[in-house]
């Protein structure tokens, strides 16, 4: 397996080899990050090392036998745990099975790691049973776990953890990495870090997807939508499968709106909208721009939590609401 290495990651990888230089590394890391700022590389990145018979520093020696296992993909004492296909959650018998491989002897005579990159996909029934070999783990073990969503983790499962955390890269150096990797537009890649959380990875994948002219189709829309007031024109859009997505970006405008309103201009979110931003905070009051903005976050959280909704229903009713507070 080849590793893209991405220039944000190297201080916490730093750290963390340090932590088991000097013998003080954990056999449980939780690596928590935003999408798209190549924690999954990080974590491959540290399993190698450990797998590594003569570690150079901070660097893996890439001619022992298990450097070249773990190149080829093919390490039998390097255990990935994902969800089985088709299922959105990973299960007690996924644990298991992992539980029952940990017990017989490494196959190469070294350490053994299990690599977890959704942890919170874990099932309360999965954590359960995890946290009994987190407890009293076999020597020469290590877990490492990662997550998206923080919250979503049980504490009992946390507790037994040695957290880190892995931050998006300052604005200034994921803009260098998206010009390097073609992105020309600077307005663009500067909006879409910051509608990503600024991870850089994130970004590209939305600059260089449909989804980015959906979001300029959506701009241009709701341009049209304050000078004429014809809300239901953003009806098909709205109800495009991508429906989240438009729901989010216009959730930002609306946001943006109010800085702007608030002489906050330099916290804008879409940077490359200021001329559709500028046009909605001087033709919409603040109170229409709070109710709206309120308005649109109750429906995205019921899209969300109630099964079975009219979603075109539910977004006519909204619509109706925005078109009659104007």
């Amino acid at each position: 397996m080849k590793i893209h290495w991405y220039p944000w990651l190297t201080n916490l990888y730093k750290k963390i080899l340090l932590s088991y230089q000097i013998g003080k590394g954990h056999h449980a890391l939780l690596l928590h990050s935003n999408q798209g700022n190549g924690q999954d590389v990080l974590i491959y990145a540290i399993s190698r090392w450990l797998m590594c018979k003569n570690p150079n520093g901070i660097k893996c020696c890439r001619t022992c036998r298990n450097c070249i296992l773990m190149k080829s993909n093919c390490h039998p004492d390097y255990h990935v745990i994902a969800p089985d296909k088709g299922n959105a959650h990973i299960g007690i018998e996924n644990v298991r099975v992992l539980i029952e491989m940990l017990r017989r002897c490494a196959f190469q005579d070294g350490v053994k790691i299990i690599s977890l990159m959704h942890s919170e996909l874990l099932t309360e029934a999965a954590v359960n049973a995890l946290l009994k070999i987190l407890e009293e783990p076999p020597d020469n073990t290590y877990f490492i776990l990662g997550c998206y969503s923080y919250l979503r983790l049980l504490p009992t499962l946390l507790s037994r953890c040695c957290y880190w955390s892995l931050t998006s890269p300052q604005e200034t150096v994921g803009l260098d990495w998206l010009k390097k990797h073609g992105i020309k537009n600077i307005l663009h890649a500067s909006s879409a870090l910051r509608l990503c959380n600024g991870a850089p990875l994130a970004a590209q994948c939305l600059l260089e997807s449909k989804c980015w002219q959906l979001r300029l189709h959506l701009c241009a829309l709701m341009l049209d939508v304050v000078v004429k007031s014809n809300f239901f024109d953003l009806l098909p859009l709205l109800c495009n499968q991508n429906n989240d997505n438009v729901l989010c970006w216009l959730i930002s405008l609306l946001i943006d709106a109010l800085k702007w309103q608030l002489g906050m201009k330099n916290l804008l979110i879409n940077i490359d909208q200021k001329k559709l931003i500028s046009c909605i905070a001087v033709n919409w009051t603040t109170k229409i721009l709070h109710d709206q903005l309120k308005g649109w976050i109750q429906c995205r959280y019921y899209l969300h939590n109630i099964n079975g909704i009219n979603k075109e229903l539910l977004l006519l009713h909204q619509l109706f609401n925005c078109m009659q507070s104007n």
